[in-house]
């Protein structure tokens, strides 16, 4: 006996709207001869629009970003082409609110009724934001194993310099890099509870450690700096800011010759610290081409959302000048 064939269970309208809704999907149907759109209120809701009978298309498409605007325009012409299930991502512009909608249907007419297209539109803000943050924090990755490189290859060749031996250079290039991972652990948030990380003074130096060849406020590094203390969340945006420098001058500027000296002092100006990096003695350095590469807007923007402030660089005969001003605030906060 062949068993019988479940029957497919018919949803009553209002279960359906109730899971629409919960799903946060907006409902449309598109007139492909008129040009028409009709949508529910999440639809109209979702567009930053008041619920209207229809929408034509051209008065959506004014709310969407306009390095957006053709190619959408295009892409729901080309639907009633495309074989299959379609779905088309793009921004739109609610005030200055931007919102990222999916828009997705089924393509080659599949569908059609009189004329008209049923698909829908999702609210994806959340997902593109996460992707965008997940490809920034890839870049940042990246970059900071690269300046990692670099700072062994440097600090091996610090090492070199002054070791008798094979044995210590061995044992100074360890002493180095473990200074180093020392200072690579402030690039992190500290976690919970720990209360401030260091003093500014004591943050800079322990930071700076790995790249002196007597260690800092010995050698050739020297840091007088006001005592302050650093929170923990400006700690890792400073200490962003200080490797890159770092490095960049490992790379081209005075930390990159044996006779080269950094000095880090910092003055108080109303409710900010300004602290200046002055670089002597390295071989003559230029202001680099463009807007700068991956590493210098990574400084500005830690600079910027981080520690509230500023930095500005300057190309002088006598050595690289940075000067960093810091809302006080944001700093020990």
């Amino acid at each position: 006996m062949v068993p019988e064939m479940p029957v497919a269970h018919a949803w009553p309208p209002e279960h359906l709207r109730l899971a629409v809704t919960a799903a946060g999907v907006a409902l449309w149907a598109w007139n492909v001869d008129t040009d028409l759109f009709t949508m529910d209120e999440r639809g109209f809701e979702l567009w930053g629009l008041p619920w209207r009978d229809a929408v034509t298309f051209e008065e959506l498409s004014a709310h969407i970003h306009p390095a957006d605007r053709d190619r959408v325009r295009l892409a729901f012409a080309a639907t009633r082409a495309v074989l299959g299930p379609y779905e088309t991502d793009f921004r739109i512009l609610i005030g200055e609110e931007v919102r990222w909608v999916s828009a997705r249907g089924q393509g080659e007419d599949v569908g059609i009724v009189g004329r008209t297209m049923f698909g829908i539109f999702l609210d994806v803000t959340g997902r593109k934001h996460a992707e965008e943050g997940n490809e920034l924090l890839a870049g940042e990755m990246s970059h900071r194993v690269k300046n990692l490189l670099t700072i062994a290859a440097g600090l091996t060749a610090i090492s070199s310099r002054s070791a008798a031996s094979i044995e210590d250079m061995a044992h100074e290039l360890t002493e180095r890099l473990t200074a180093l991972g020392r200072a690579h652990d402030l690039v992190r948030p500290l976690p919970n509870g720990q209360g401030d990380a260091a003093l500014l003074g004591d943050l800079l130096s322990v930071l700076l450690a790995p790249y002196d060849d007597m260690g800092a406020f010995k050698g050739r590094i020297r840091v007088a700096v006001e005592r302050m203390g650093v929170g923990e969340g400006a700690a890792t945006g400073l200490a962003l800011v200080v490797h890159e420098l770092a490095t960049n001058s490992m790379k081209y500027g005075a930390l990159s010759v044996p006779t080269g000296t950094l000095d880090l002092s910092s003055i108080s100006d109303g409710d900010a610290i300004i602290l200046t990096w002055l670089e002597r003695g390295g071989p003559v350095v230029t202001a680099p081409d463009g807007a700068g590469g991956f590493g210098s807007k990574l400084v500005r923007r830690s600079v910027g959302s981080q520690l509230g402030g500023s930095i500005n660089y300057e190309w002088s005969e006598g050595g690289l000048i940075v000067t960093l001003r810091m809302d006080r605030s944001r700093l020990s906060s």
